[in-house]
């Protein structure tokens, strides 16, 4: 499936005739016996790295973003390199975003630098992409042991690149990891997991990032999560299309990302169309809120927004305003985001974030999407009733807790939704409604639980059993 993310990076020939000669013939210099310090301040040899060794997967509950309470919400293509202040900083954070996935032309050492300290300044994290060390280790040549083979570095050569790229960004706190590569082929699987190998090795404290391109193969991502054993999976579908329709296979592309981050045991993360192009359309306020809460029924850890500020004309991909403009004013979907992140999706993030997802089912659709599973009554809860909802099922990863929560999310982006949530009264001892202004739940009667939601919206509810 044809992604708008390809047409955001140089091209391979370009960054091997301008710079991938002299980056390899520096990573080529390393010796091994070159102890370079790592972010951290301990000391760590390009040297040591193999493409055999067997380096711990460190647990993403350890890792920046992946790990802690708070639910991370980020962005791409921020502010350029000319429009990068403080106050634009500023701006991204006021409006409920965590993370900045750098773009936009920021494809420089100093510039880079530049922006962390800026990030830092805001309290904002960056994963940094297109670094030319990066690049060189994991997107513009493969790695392998056979130091003959066309187009491939060394694993050592390519621990001498990433100490590069470490030493260089490490001492800025708000540094979160590395985007090693967008929207990989199956065919590249083999030397990213060499890549992260080598991350882990020389900086078990980063997150390594990887986001794949939108696919209804079920095999690429199971394959992504078993060769490459990634920290979390991320992955790129707009649903919203021209004239009002929508992407027939969203969901059924969510199905089994799902099921491939719950077969690896790691976050899932997505990323939200914010803009028009070619063939899509410009989202509403409440389609905004339906991407994130579709995709929180179906289990994701952390949301991603395509894109912040706008890409120029020139590209000629079509693109329409954004969060922000191409000249920098702020468009209303800016502040529909705002809404969302800081007054909804920080908060029942921070829910979510710790549970399991155990069912993503739709209840009263007919007929079904491609790839969804109908709504099925459980000891918990007994019916579902009323308009078409996405109900997203979690658990407590303490497997002796019975407890269950429900997200249920408004199927339509358009119009309002009524339904009743049936319970088993011989099974559920209490029930609560997330209110996220205090980030408590509300006890209600136990009963059937009437729910309305306005257009794209959704609520949690807390069914405690007896």
């Amino acid at each position: 499936m044809q992604s708008p993310h390809q047409s955001f990076g140089p091209t391979r020939r370009a960054l091997l005739v301008g710079a991938g000669a002299t980056a390899l013939t520096a990573a080529s210099a390393t010796t091994a016996s070159a102890s370079p310090t790592s972010a951290t301040g301990a000391s760590a040899s390009a040297g040591s790295t193999s493409g055999a060794a067997a380096v711990a997967v460190p647990s993403p509950d350890t890792l920046p973003l992946t790990g802690g309470a708070d639910f991370p919400i980020g962005l791409f293509w921020p502010p350029h390199p000319y429009a990068s202040t403080a106050e634009r900083f500023a701006e991204i954070k006021n409006a409920g975003f965590d993370f900045v996935i750098s773009g936009n032309y920021a494809g420089d050492g100093n510039i880079f630098q530049y922006q962390l300290g800026l990030a830092r300044d805001a309290g904002l994290k960056m994963l940094i992409s297109d670094d030319i060390q990066i690049r060189n280790m994991s997107r513009w040549f493969s790695i392998s042991d056979t130091p003959s083979d066309f187009l491939s570095v060394t694993p050592a050569e390519a621990g001498a690149l990433y100490v590069r790229a470490r030493d260089a960004y490490g001492p800025y706190s708000s540094l979160a990891g590395f985007n090693f590569y967008d929207e990989p082929g199956a065919g590249w699987f083999a030397t990213l997991a060499k890549a992260l190998s080598i991350s882990r090795e020389l900086a078990p404290q980063l997150l390594p990032y990887i986001n794949l391109f939108p696919s209804d193969d079920a095999s690429y991502y199971r394959g992504f999560v078993d060769v490459v054993k990634p920290s979390l999976i991320s992955f790129d579908r707009y649903p919203l299309l021209s004239e009002g329709r929508e992407d027939a296979n969203y969901f059924h592309n969510w199905a089994i990302v799902r099921d491939a981050a719950l077969h690896g045991d790691i976050p899932s993360w997505v990323f939200i169309q914010t803009l028009a192009y070619n063939n899509h359309r410009e989202p509403t306020a409440a389609e905004l809120l339906w991407q994130v809460n579709i995709s929180l029924a179906y289990g994701a850890k952390g949301i991603q927004y395509f894109t912040y500020w706008t890409p120029e004309a020139a590209r000629g991909e079509g693109f329409g305003p954004a969060l922000i403009t191409v000249d920098g004013q702020r468009t209303s979907r800016y502040y529909a985001a705002k809404q969302i992140n800081t007054t909804w999706l920080h908060q029942v993030g921070r829910e979510l974030k710790p549970l399991v997802s155990e069912t993503a089912e739709h209840a009263n659709e007919t007929p079904l999407p491609n790839g969804t599973v109908a709504f099925t009554p459980t000891n918990l809860v007994s019916s579902i009733t009323g308009n078409p909802v996405v109900v997203g099922t979690f658990r407590s990863r303490d497997t002796t807790s019975t407890d269950r929560w429900l997200l249920i999310a408004n199927r339509s982006h358009s119009t309002r939704a009524r339904a009743v949530v049936g319970v088993n009264q011989q099974t559920v001892g209490s029930i609560g409604v997330f209110e996220p202004a205090r980030q408590k739940y509300l006890p209600q009667r136990l009963a059937p639980v009437p729910v309305s939601l306005a257009p794209g919206a959704a609520t949690l509810l807390k069914l405690t059993t007896k």
